[in-house]
């Protein structure tokens, strides 16, 4: 039986990779792990980038912000701005007009805050359906010297932004409210469930292009992501865990649940892969913008994922299962 969350690398290469079709000559870069777009080639001077992600299982009010940003932050880390997108509401029985209206009223602004046009899709109310689901396919131009792939060479360091683990607990804040009142105010929840208006990386990743070799969106599996930019560049990487900064009420989340921060669902982190020239330059102009973000470590020539903690040299964590998965899985 497949496990929950999003399939494991081991199931991709038996099942799904053998199985996509024609080769094509248009496709510069098409599926493959670590890569959540594909590049086509699009003119001369420019490369399509497309992404598609769904969306379930969010909080009504955050539904339509959802639907535009999971798709649209994995074109971005390309190098691209998404312009087009193919938006799919597949509804249930007894869904009101008024969800509909508010979601796409939200998608609506979302897109034309970031000059973004919907060109089609589908809507559907069905009796198989459990609950709103979404599925957004996002499509944008990036100029073939500035495409971004999440592709490291051995110094290049990592910087990620200041969001790892939110994901986690602004959802724990909306679907584990009762349990987090044994450490958290109700202020505090409520601040925290607004945060979810950061969990996407689009400003930021257009802010670092120009001082960045790659990037990735640290969602499912968080930081653990590290290990695909690593195994595709055929390098390794140190961490130093006395550099990572975390929110102070997502600390009190992941303390209170007894969850380490390196796998945890982080959608809206944006980890970069900089020349070490550059990295204070991207973090100084991240901050400029408003954007928490710091130094973690760097890709290495030697293989090993490293962790320093406390002195300690540990091996880095895998993905084996996203402790958002599984808390949520028991709800």
């Amino acid at each position: 039986m497949l496990p929950p969350g999003k399939l494991r690398n081991d199931v991709l290469h038996e099942i799904v990779f053998p199985n996509l079709g024609v080769n094509d000559a248009k496709v510069v870069y098409g599926s493959r792990e670590g890569f959540d777009s594909a590049v086509l080639e699009y003119d001369g001077e420019n490369y399509l980038i497309i992404a598609t992600d769904p969306t379930l299982g969010v909080p009504a009010e955050t539904f339509g912000f959802f639907t535009y940003h999971f798709a649209s932050s994995d074109v971005a880390v390309f190098g691209a701005r998404p312009r087009w997108l193919v938006v799919d509401f597949i509804l249930p029985m007894g869904t009101s007009k008024d969800f509909l209206k508010g979601v796409m009223e939200d998608l609506n602004a979302e897109c034309r805050r970031h000059g973004s046009a919907i060109i089609g899709g589908h809507t559907g109310v069905y009796p198989s359906v459990g609950e709103p689901v979404s599925t957004t396919t996002a499509m944008g131009l990036v100029r073939k010297d500035e495409l971004k792939l999440p592709l490291a060479k051995p110094g290049d360091r990592i910087v990620i932004t200041g969001k790892v683990a939110l994901e986690f607990a602004v959802s724990s804040a909306y679907f584990r409210a009762d349990e987090l009142r044994k450490v958290l105010t109700p202020e505090e929840i409520a601040e925290l469930r607004f945060m979810y208006r950061l969990e996407t990386v689009l400003p930021d990743a257009l802010i670092a292009k120009p001082f960045v070799r790659g990037m990735h969106d640290a969602t499912e599996g968080g930081l653990t992501a590290l290990h695909e930019i690593a195994d595709n560049s055929g390098l390794g990487f140190i961490v130093y865990a006395e550099k990572l900064r975390l929110n102070p009420l997502v600390e009190r989340v992941l303390s209170f649940y007894g969850i380490e921060p390196w796998s945890v669902s982080s959608t809206g982190t944006l980890i970069a892969i900089v020349p070490p020239e550059k990295s204070n330059s991207l973090i100084a102009e991240l901050k400029k913008n408003g954007i928490i973000a710091f130094e973690l470590g760097e890709f290495t020539a030697d293989r090993k994922r490293i962790l320093i903690e406390s002195g300690e040299e540990k091996k880095f964590p895998t993905f084996k299962g996203d402790p958002y998965v599984e808390l949520y899985g028991k709800g």
